[in-house]
């Protein structure tokens, strides 16, 4: 990276739609002339994975697969526009709430429209790019199209408790069923082609206007997920299949228990044997989608908080090694100027080392800055380093304003008026942060949407170490005004970090 950039943390559930959830159609393209009004050069998003509804509903971060793509934002409005929808097929839709995603109406409804759209398809002659994405696809395709089709046959068993042949992925098996599942797995197959086919032109749109997509791949993924089923020797699971330990975090910042996530842990000696080649296509997949990709949990690869299947609370693991540098020596050192390490939380001097011998951007993160002001603090201003990337706040924080009126303690907010050289009231935190965050060294500075526009902890997207309410905030259309692009270009301009 040869310049300063900015740009903003919003995920695509989040984007405004009129069909209750944000998606890749007209909204998207809005935010992407916004971005280009406010003179950014980054847009960040979440993981794009189809998430479980078990654990943790909802959770990006906790996939059904490493490699598929959540159907639920392909744009109805996009279907209807390249003809796999009618506009009777969607005139009658429910009464979504605005700034809010309520996920059940949203499934029922974008489920029905996505079958509609399967059976157009099926009376149209096939799309000579449908057949090279199946092909180009085929070694997660295939699994993850099965697999989908099964869990509908058979649920709601987790695939740990389908008959023995199907759980273990017998051929002959498998052959009898991609014959009677014909239709579902084509389905599966089939709406995994148009969201990949909506991501592509969006990237293109955002790419044509200089604007970098970074993505985000999460470190684990979920045991009722494709990629477990299909390559169950690259986790630790017992004979019956089942993860007799899970991954978790020891007590931190966000919970006093820890947090259980209750993800199945990697088997690390395979993966060795394999030379990581599951995560090898995985990272290399991932940089097809986007420019650049922020890989959560980043010290798992050198050690990761073990804990019994059976265990209640995160609080009695241990931490076991993982790869450490001979993964990144494999798998990131010749990709490593497009990384950037979630390095948050417990960070030991291997991992920072081994951080900067492979010149991996790190994160750093204002809004822990003023917790104290040290030297051993990265996140204090004074403590940033240029190949890093600077955040007010992540999806897991609070926004700055929620912060700032919930969390910060007397003596952090001292701290911070110390920093500014003067006190700033509620109504002022939030663009103060911004512009911290821009005056920064760090090369890049990615600001939370919702900071941007001052929001409170009601627009909060997630609470770690909680399960309800979380990933539903969604941004209201009237927000993305001139004045609000105007504001955010004049200080981007004003801090160097304008695109030309």
């Amino acid at each position: 990276m040869k310049k300063r950039k900015s740009g903003i943390l919003l995920h695509i559930t989040s984007l405004p739609s009129r069909y209750g959830i944000g998606d890749f159609g007209p909204d998207a393209y809005k935010f992407v002339d916004f971005l280009t009004r406010a003179k950014q050069s980054c847009w960040q998003i979440l993981p794009l994975n189809p998430p479980t509804l078990t654990k943790n509903p909802h959770s990006p971060y906790n996939c059904l697969s490493a490699f598929a793509g959540n159907t639920l934002l392909i744009s109805p409005a996009l279907l209807y526009r390249h003809g796999f929808l009618t506009k009777k097929d969607i005139q009658d839709k429910p009464d979504f709430p605005e700034g809010r995603v309520n996920y059940r109406l949203v499934a029922s409804y974008k489920t029905k429209l996505l079958h509609t759209a399967f059976k157009h398809f099926k009376n149209k002659p096939i799309e000579s790019d449908y057949a090279a994405f199946c092909s180009e696809n085929t070694d997660w395709l295939e699994d993850y199209a099965a697999f989908a089709a099964l869990r509908r046959h058979l649920r709601p068993s987790l695939w740990c408790h389908w008959p023995p042949e199907l759980r273990d992925k017998k051929k002959s098996a498998l052959r009898v069923i991609r014959i009677k599942l014909k239709s579902f797995i084509d389905r599966e197959k089939f709406l995994q082609y148009l969201f990949f086919k909506q991501w592509s032109r969006l990237k293109n749109y955002c790419n044509q206007r200089k604007i970098s997509i970074i993505g985000d791949i999460p470190f684990y993924v979920a045991y009722d997920g494709a990629d477990v089923w299909a390559h169950p020797n690259i986790f630790k699971l017992n004979q019956a299949k089942q993860p007799p330990y899970i991954a978790g975090v020891p007590p931190d910042y966000f919970s006093r228990s820890g947090q259980l996530w209750g993800n199945p842990v990697y088997n690390w000696k395979t993966l060795k044997n394999q030379d990581y080649s599951w995560w090898q296509r995985r990272i290399e997949y991932n940089l097809r989608l986007f420019d650049m990709v922020r890989i959560d949990h980043f010290r798992g690869f050198f050690a990761h908080w073990q804990v019994k299947a059976r265990a209640k609370t995160a609080k009695n693991g241990r931490w076991v090694m993982g790869p450490r540098e001979d993964f990144l020596e494999k798998c990131l050192k010749n990709v490593s100027s497009r990384i950037i390490a979630e390095d948050l939380g417990y960070i030991t001097p291997d991992v920072t080392e081994s951080l900067e011998n492979f010149k991996l951007r790190r994160m750093k993160v204002l809004l822990f800055a003023f917790d104290k002001k040290s030297a051993d603090n990265p996140h204090c201003l004074e403590n940033h380093v240029k190949n890093s990337v600077v955040y007010t706040g992540t999806h897991d924080n609070n926004t700055v304003r929620g912060w700032w009126n919930k969390e910060a303690k007397t003596g952090q907010k001292q701290l911070l008026f110390e920093y500014l050289g003067r006190k700033v009231s509620a109504n002022q935190v939030s663009w103060e942060l911004v512009k911290m965050a821009l005056s920064s060294i760090a090369e890049m500075a990615i600001i939370p949407m919702q900071d941007i526009l001052e929001l409170g902890e009601d627009a909060r997207m997630n609470h770690p170490a909680t399960v309800r309410g979380n990933w539903r905030w969604q941004l209201r259309p009237r927000q993305l005004t001139p004045s609000l692009a105007q504001k955010l270009a004049t200080l981007t301009k004003t801090y160097g970090r304008t695109r030309s």
